[in-house]
């Protein structure tokens, strides 16, 4: 008999402290909302910030069972590349570099705007690409009913990166385009 297939979920805060998002992602509601949508291994990056109490981090990184959902903890690394890769599903505060590096891995994607941010400028980005199909915008509060929206809702694929595009539009501002 082979063993249980592996679907994991990745959460990142990114550089950032967003304590809001790391408290609901570890409280039993959502543990459910993963269990419930078949996850087996849920990997969080928590940044700088703040574990709920049950939560003690101290060292390297944290591991624990949670009724069968295997959860692991740590701070930062120096790429998150090999997480999102490995993901089967990102929910991620909605930082541009994070964003992008997720759509180009062509992942399900979940962002999560710190609005205590200065200039709340995740919203704009995170509304924009949930409108057209490439994320799941969601906040702190419907974030257990997002991950089940995950589930049956393919995202958009992104384009591809075009390197030659900066040089076309500077030619054509220039009148050098043919």
């Amino acid at each position: 008999m082979s063993p249980p297939a592996v679907k994991r979920a990745f959460v990142t805060v990114g550089s950032t402290k967003f304590d809001a998002l790391i408290q609901q992602v570890l409280n039993d509601a959502t543990i459910q909302a993963f269990l419930k949508n078949s996850f087996t291994d849920l990997v969080v990056q928590a940044g700088n910030s703040v574990l709920p109490a049950t939560w003690n981090l101290i060292g390297k990184d944290l591991k624990k069972d949670v009724d069968g959902l295997t959860i692991t903890v740590w701070r930062f690394k120096a790429s998150l590349k090999e997480e999102i890769d490995g993901a089967d599903l990102v929910i991620s505060h909605a930082g541009s570099g994070t964003i992008l590096d997720t759509l180009r891995a062509g992942k399900q994607l979940i962002v999560i705007p710190n609005n205590t941010l200065l200039d709340d400028h995740q919203t704009e980005l995170a509304e924009a690409l949930h409108e057209r199909g490439h994320l799941i915008a969601a906040s702190v509060g419907t974030l257990c009913e997002a991950i089940g929206t995950s589930a049956n809702r393919p995202p958009e694929r992104f384009p591809e990166l075009d390197l030659t595009a900066f040089s076309r539009i500077v030619d054509e501002e220039m009148g050098f385009a043919w």
